[in-house]
């Protein structure tokens, strides 16, 4: 049997490494094969400009159906490690049967509800007549997938909380050698073009989803997967605990609908579709730095909810110093990356000077705060961990309502562009607010004052 990683005893440094770094890796992997999707788009002949504008115009929807899985996800893993930290393998079992029968539920919802108002929404998140038939063709594809997506994500975080990252990126990667495997043969061989591209996702994540459903069912799991009727007071402490990732991803969502409508309407019929299509670029860009980001702390959460339940804040302490210094490290290096060489990313993706120019700049705008953004997704996902949801909630709200606000306020004053620059003023300005609020509250409640009845089910 693989010996797993024990979260009580292991040197911090390196559990934090061995548990942080595969879950960053298969973020990494999971946002480069949605990339590959984009990349193949833009480059089809012909049509490749406008139907990578039509994929971006979906880009929020796909993120918002994307955060249910967190949800259950994360709400489900977080109470789940708290309860293996305190030896109670009944009650873990329980609270993983529970998320497993509320993402099934929830999963087959959501198909029906995107598939009926796909055209509304579209409509209304800046699809224009010329890409409309584009982002409709794909995202009617996409949303037939949803289920697998949906659980192959939620699930996959129990995976990583029993000790087994590896086989957690390793989801991952089936997914994305699967993918990038099938859009050159649908989108350019098949013909399939946007369509193929959402086949081919949909595809990868089926393969996925049957990896970590077969992964959780093997005997070498601490606690197998297994299926109930959904409990109301279980159901309702997972959604309380996994409401501030789902909301921080799902106002992402809200943001890039508001920002493509901005750049839609202040660019007008001639240059709203070229703004679009640069800051799908962008967005895809930030995506390398911001879920890598993720995973580094989304796989430390289950290290401090189990210290929690353990009781051990000495140790709890050295994660949060180990992760941040982790989060600083990678976002200094992407700072760096996009001063220097940010135009062969953008080259992948178009042949056409004026998107070349335009998405650099948009590249070198968005990342002008990325590392003190390293502190906001530390301090609010280790708060999550701990159980503090309200508070760390309420940070994320700040820094959405901030991003929002500049993205719909600064093209009232200036060109539809300095839209773009609503991402590092709300980073910059939120980075501060977390850090003074953690650092006025995390002591207290790591001595004691905060108390595990707190996050029990």
């Amino acid at each position: 049997m693989k010996k797993t990683n024990d979260f009580g005893r292991d040197s911090i440094p390196l559990l934090v490494l061995k548990i942080s770094v595969p879950f960053m890796i298969a973020q990494f992997v999971n946002v480069f094969y949605s990339i590959v999707d984009r990349i193949y788009v833009g480059n089809i002949p012909g049509t490749g400009a406008d139907a990578l504008a039509g994929v971006g115009v979906c880009a929020p929807i796909v993120t918002l159906l994307s955060s249910f899985g967190t949800l259950f996800g994360i709400g489900g893993s977080v109470l789940f490690s708290v309860r293996l930290g305190a030896g109670d393998e009944k009650g873990a079992r329980r609270l993983m049967a529970n998320s497993f029968s509320m993402l099934i539920g929830v999963s087959l919802a959501l198909t029906i509800l995107f598939l009926l108002s796909k055209e509304w929404l579209l409509r209304c998140f800046g699809a224009s007549e010329v890409t409309f038939v584009y982002a409709e063709t794909y995202l009617t594809i996409y949303t037939a997938g949803t289920f697998f997506a949906l659980l192959a994500m939620g699930m996959n975080y129990f995976i990583t909380a029993q000790g087994f990252p590896v086989l957690g990126m390793m989801t991952t990667l089936i997914g994305a050698v699967i993918n990038i495997v099938l859009d050159p043969v649908f989108i350019f061989l098949l013909d399939q073009g946007v369509a193929g591209a959402a086949m081919a996702t949909v595809i990868a994540q089926m393969s996925s989803c049957a990896f970590v459903l077969l992964t959780l069912r093997r005997k070498k799991m601490k606690v197998p997967l297994g299926i109930v009727k959904p409990e109301m007071s279980v159901g309702r402490r997972i959604v309380q605990i996994g409401f501030s990732p789902f909301l921080i991803l799902a106002t992402d969502s809200i943001i890039i609908i508001a920002l493509n409508a901005v750049l839609q309407h202040y660019g007008g019929q001639e240059y709203g579709d070229t703004l679009i299509t640069a800051a799908t670029i962008v967005q895809s860009y930030m995506l390398l730095i911001t879920s890598p980001m993720l995973g580094i702390t989304g796989g430390s959460q289950p290290l401090i909810s189990y210290n929690y339940g353990a009781n051990r804040p000495d140790r709890i302490r050295k994660i949060f110093f180990w992760v941040l210094m982790l989060c600083v490290c990678f976002t200094s290096i992407m700072f760096v990356i996009s001063r220097i060489v940010p135009q062969y990313f953008v080259y992948i993706f178009t042949d056409q000077q004026e998107y070349r120019e335009l998405a650099v700049w948009g590249i070198q705008a968005f990342t002008l705060m990325i590392i003190p953004l390293s502190f906001q997704y530390v301090f609010v996902d280790g708060l999550t961990a701990l159980g503090m949801t309200k508070t760390s909630l309420s940070l994320s709200l700040i820094r959405k309502s901030m991003y929002f606000a500049a993205t719909c306020i600064l093209p009232l004053f200036f060109a539809a562009e300095s839209a773009f620059y609503a991402e590092p003023i709300a980073d910059g300005a939120a980075a501060c607010i977390s850090s003074c609020v953690f650092c006025f509250i995390y002591r207290r409640y790591l001595r004691g004052e905060g108390r595990l009845k707190d996050i029990k089910i």
